[in-house]
């Protein structure tokens, strides 16, 4: 989970997003997502937690996505810190995304 990031912009807020898909098991992944949950918690330099989940579409299609997470550092060195002690969340993740995952850093550009 862990990149290089250009020399400007490593002092800006940073996100770790996981963007799960459709689990095929929608009750096993949601009896597995408070474990992690609270491996999340555990990371060094974690500032803020947001979870969601995609509201269903009307049509009864899939969504693009299922659940997310959002974990906030303080910067990108915080967060690059942090990705290396995640091993235990991510593996966790990895095992109960059945639908798949996609995790990402970002700069965090405006936060209302």
């Amino acid at each position: 989970m862990t990149s290089t990031a250009g020399e400007a912009g490593q002092d800006k807020p940073t996100k770790i997003s996981f963007i799960y898909s459709n689990p095929p098991d929608p009750a096993a992944f949601e009896a597995a997502y408070p474990e992690q949950l609270a491996l999340a918690r555990k990371l060094p330099g974690l500032t803020r937690l947001q979870t969601s989940k995609v509201w269903p579409k009307e049509d009864g299609s899939p969504t693009p996505a299922y659940r997310l997470l959002d974990l906030y550092f303080a910067d990108y060195a915080a967060a690059s810190a942090a990705a290396g002690a995640a091993g235990p969340l991510v593996g966790a993740t990895l095992e109960h995304a059945t639908g798949g995952v996609v995790i990402a850093f970002a700069e965090v550009l405006e936060d209302a």
